[in-house]
């Protein structure tokens, strides 16, 4: 048994649809974008310490050179 609407009911309906469609895309766009946010500062984050960790390494290598450069010398 299929209920009839009147116009106005059924106008109001496919607004509704529409402007709920178009909540639904907005959100659907904000969430792919915070994705790719986060997606970036998690890159970033591994880079920085992937960095940090070379940089210690590259200091410890230049102080042992140092002092074995120092030991040769005395």
């Amino acid at each position: 048994m299929s209920q009839t609407h009147s116009k106005s009911r059924e106008r109001a309906e496919i607004a509704f649809a529409n402007a709920q469609s178009q909540f639904f895309a907005r959100n659907s766009a904000v969430e792919e974008q915070d994705s790719i946010v986060l997606a970036r500062e998690e890159k970033t984050r591994r880079l920085r310490e992937a960095r940090l960790a070379k940089e210690l390494t590259d200091r410890e290598a230049a102080i042992v050179s140092l002092l074995a450069k120092r030991a040769r010398t005395a």
